[in-house]
């Protein structure tokens, strides 16, 4: 019988690999803020799966606590949401050593991620290849009822799924099966070269961006050369796609109907959009520079977090070793 008091169980996480942008944001994050309030949220920072791309430990470290840093500063509430590093979560990887031994080579090998990180010539290191099943440990671990992600990650919800029909058939129901969660009216945020906005391709503007570099990034979005007098389309050009992101609806209709009316030229939708910018993460901006200014109040909250989410990680790892034949500790 389904106990229908249950609260709905939320799981995510960021991968501290380089620096936040607002693809990040638009795509994961936010919906990561709206949903504390919807259930009990665990969120982590993923610097084991970061070593995968990361191999410098200076920079995982920095990386990591800017991350963490972004969270709170963009509304993350640790009174409300569990919130941890995931490598203070030991009892992940003996999960993904159980999952391992009923995963298929077959199902690892048609993971979209794997590919695509091959095709731009990162070596094929094992811990690349097995990225999925520590994925899948990450979110099975909580016993999580919806992970919300990017569209990207989708797969990987579904071969999370997989693993644990696996072990399910094998040793008998042990594991709970996830659904994503998909904004899917911001499921895609375009770079600054028109490609979907990601670290791996050098195109992000970073949510808490300012200045110079702030303007450096936005006047520089590639488009087309249509001139300014000539009608353009707002949904075939970046800079409008980014915009009505960070703009009021009614301010961002304005723009597509001056840009369809033509005599709106592409540097002034530049300049509004970098305003919008501007405005939206100003906010966020102090109270990021208030929290990194005291860095124990971020590290209690990691070191709560994670005395938190072991409690649940401990109780499933021991339903997981008993069903396979390993005593529970």
């Amino acid at each position: 019988m389904t106990d229908t008091t249950k609260r709905l169980r939320i799981l995510s996480g960021v991968q501290p690999s380089g620096t936040l942008h607002i693809g990040n944001y638009f795509g994961a994050l936010r919906q990561h803020i709206a949903m504390q309030d919807a259930g009990d949220a665990f969120y982590f920072l993923a610097n084991y799966h970061a070593l995968t791309t990361v191999n410098d430990a200076s920079t995982l470290l920095e990386l990591t606590r800017d991350a963490a840093l972004d969270y709170l500063a963009l509304g993350l509430d640790p009174q409300k949401a569990t919130f941890f590093r995931q490598s203070d979560v030991p009892e992940v990887c003996e999960l993904t050593w159980l999952l391992s031994t009923v995963t298929g080579m077959g199902l690892l090998e048609r993971a979209v991620s794997y590919k695509d990180k091959l095709a731009r010539g990162i070596q094929p290191r094992v811990g690349l290849f097995t990225y999925p099943v520590l994925m899948a440990a990450d979110i099975l671990i909580y016993d999580a009822d919806v992970v919300p992600v990017g569209a990207d990650q989708v797969q990987h919800i579904e071969m999370t799924r997989d693993m644990a029909g696996y072990f399910n058939t094998i040793y008998g129901e042990t594991f709970h099966l996830p659904e994503p969660r998909l904004e899917e009216s911001t499921a895609r945020v375009p770079g600054t070269d028109g490609q979907k906005m990601s670290k791996s391709y050098g195109n992000t503007i970073g949510i808490f961006d300012e200045g110079k570099v702030l303007k450096t990034k936005v006047m520089g979005i590639v488009t087309d050369s249509t001139p300014v007098e000539s009608p353009k389309d707002p949904e075939s050009n970046t800079v409008w796609q980014l915009y009505r992101l960070v703009a009021p609806p009614d301010a961002a209709e304005d723009m597509a109907a001056q840009m369809r009316a033509g005599g709106y030229g592409y540097g002034t939708a530049k300049k509004a959009l970098l305003e919008a910018i501007d405005e939206t993460f100003a906010p966020f901006r102090d109270r990021r520079k208030e929290l990194a200014s005291r860095p124990e109040v971020v590290e209690d909250v990691l070191r709560d977090g994670a005395g938190r989410a072991r409690e649940h990680a401990r109780r499933v790892l021991d339903r997981a070793r008993s069903a396979c034949g390993i005593a529970p500790r």
